[in-house]
């Protein structure tokens, strides 16, 4: 058995790897947005060991989420699945001064990393869209460029699949790995996506709790359980040290070395 923190697991990908790691008779945290959303999927979430709340748009209750995490003991993996697309057509910012789509995608998987006790085991849900990624790290915020929706998302996962690769850099012994569910018909993806929903959570869950020799690796990126190539940006030290940076600067928080 293996005590497994996910995010965002209220509705979605997250509440199907929440659900199948429950019935395999793994102990699963599960954090959701809010008490109020905690309440309504509490049917949906039965047999979780404890559901953890916290808006990870915004940088104190995130690190709230860490807090309360911390309280329940070391974890064997984390899953960092929340996340929003590519559907603001104007950009949002948070109370904190960063884009919506920037807080949850990247800073908040970057504090929960930094703040949370090392687990076994990190899993980052990021995105194909990723490869449409730039390296405008300077202008993570979008603060001097004209806002398109796309690329700031995909920027975001840029940055999320940069992390992960950057983490397990600094920390070998900690398997951290990105994943891509595919382009699957959920909320957030829409629901005439044309990729199987069933298979979404799978990568996730195998990345996190399987004995299998392939899923015991760091640093790598996987799509229905099969090894893929990431942009290769995303596997260059100068510039995942740029991007630590960066999110140290909008976080306020430093990644443990």
């Amino acid at each position: 058995m293996a005590r497994v923190l996910i995010t965002g697991a209220s509705d979605g990908l997250g509440l199907a790897a929440a659900r199948s790691l429950i019935a395999d008779g793994h102990a699963v945290t599960a954090h959701v947005r809010s008490e109020g959303r905690a309440e309504e999927v509490s049917d949906l979430l039965a047999g979780a060991e404890a559901v953890i709340t916290g808006d990870l748009a915004d940088r104190q209750e995130t690190v709230d989420v860490a807090r309360q995490a911390n309280m329940l003991g070391r974890f064997d993996a984390v899953i960092h699945n929340a996340g929003i697309g590519s559907n603001e057509p104007k950009k949002i910012t948070t109370r904190d001064g960063n884009a919506h789509v920037l807080a949850i995608n990247a800073l908040a998987p970057f504090l929960l990393t930094a703040l949370i006790e090392r687990p076994k085991r990190l899993v980052y849900v990021t995105s194909g869209m990723h490869l449409r990624g730039t390296a405008n790290v300077r202008d993570m915020n979008w603060e001097t460029r004209s806002w398109d929706a796309e690329q700031a998302y995909a920027d975001s996962k840029l940055a999320m699949i940069t992390l992960a690769f950057a983490v397990a850099r600094i920390w070998p012994d900690v398997l951290a790995n990105a994943m891509e569910p595919g382009w699957v018909p959920t909320k957030m993806a829409g629901y005439n996506a044309p990729d199987d929903l069933s298979l979404g959570h799978v990568t996730q869950i195998w990345l996190a709790v399987a004995d299998d020799p392939r899923a015991a690796v760091t640093g790598r990126y996987f799509y229905h359980q099969q090894e893929q190539e990431p942009l290769p940006l995303a596997h260059d030290e100068r510039f995942q040290e740029e991007v630590l940076k960066a999110m140290e600067a909008l976080t306020s928080v430093v990644l443990p070395r």
